[in-house]
């Protein structure tokens, strides 16, 4: 299976910078880039920061090959059905390059100042439940008719419906048990973050819940998204040090059956080294392949 990398990016630049940025992720090669939704960036929550799906739609018309995505939509931002209207939107306007991200949301310190309900962590599991069916039914069927204990849908539909069939791929972040179950449904690519050892003991209790559904366990991706502050706390280099620390952690958890990254963009000063590691490192990976978990 081949592997892919991403970058993402903090929204907290001007626009002419992120469209600068965007324009040459795309150049390099990068398979993919991708925003944030959040209303306040949890590292700076005095800082500036663009509206994710917004700021989405206005990057995707920059570039042409990437993929793109929100790396991942708060559920308790909006009600699912808009989120279908927005992700089938910005397929049209990416011509079919969007992956749409989705979790259940964390960052309890944006709800309270904004006055965004903030349910209890089962509360918010079955709710993302709901809406991941919701979703993943109005993206792919003419109506939707849904009775659930926090959503109702009655005949609704998303027209003209997405470029993509019979939807764009699905990407589910889920770090638990209870998550990761319902990825093992619905999702087309998992997404977590964590330490070598985490990250491998998610993806066998994904594994584990395809068996005990009838899917197969390789039909779902595996994406790991990192940055350098937590990779370098857990003891692992700064990707963007150099290609040889770019390469060490990409092995580590390539080891473990991850397919997908997505790692946060480099500081200014590490711009030559991003240069290189896309010309000569990433291609090399790619030729290499992945493991199976």
């Amino acid at each position: 299976m081949t592997t892919t990398f991403g970058i993402c990016t903090d929204q907290n630049q001007p626009y002419d910078t992120l469209t600068e940025r965007w324009r040459m992720f795309e150049e390099l090669g990068f398979d993919s880039v991708w925003d944030t939704d959040h209303f306040n960036q949890p590292s700076q929550p005095t800082g500036p920061l663009f509206e994710g799906w917004t700021l989405l739609s206005a990057l995707a018309v920059h570039t042409t090959s990437i993929r793109i995505g929100v790396l991942v939509s708060s559920n308790t931002f909006r009600h699912p059905a808009l989120l279908a209207q927005q992700a089938m939107t910005v397929d049209h306007v990416s011509s079919g390059r969007l992956t749409l991200g989705i979790g259940c949301g964390w960052y309890e310190g944006e709800h309270q100042r904004m006055g965004i309900e903030f349910d209890t962590p089962p509360e918010r599991v079955d709710r993302f439940r709901e809406a991941v069916e919701i979703v993943d039914s109005l993206l792919r069927n003419e109506t939707t008719t849904y009775n659930g204990e926090y959503y109702q849908l009655d005949q609704a539909y998303v027209r003209p419906g997405p470029v993509q069939r019979p939807r764009p791929p699905l990407m589910l972040a889920a770090h638990r048990n209870h998550m990761l179950r319902i990825c093992a449904q619905y999702a087309d690519i998992w997404n977590s973050f964590g330490t070598v050892e985490e990250m491998a003991e998610r993806n066998s209790i994904l594994n584990e819940h395809c068996v005990s559904i009838g899917r197969e366990p390789s039909e779902i991706r595996r994406s790991f998204y990192g940055w350098a502050s937590k990779m370098t706390e857990q003891g692992l280099p700064d990707p963007w040090e150099s290609p040889d620390a770019f390469e060490e952690v990409i092995e580590q958890y390539r080891a473990i059956g991850i397919d997908d990254f997505v790692i946060d963009q480099p500081r200014p000063d590490q711009q030559r080294t991003l240069e290189r590691i896309a010309a000569d490192t990433i291609p090399r990976l790619r030729q290499t392949g992945s493991v199976s978990v």
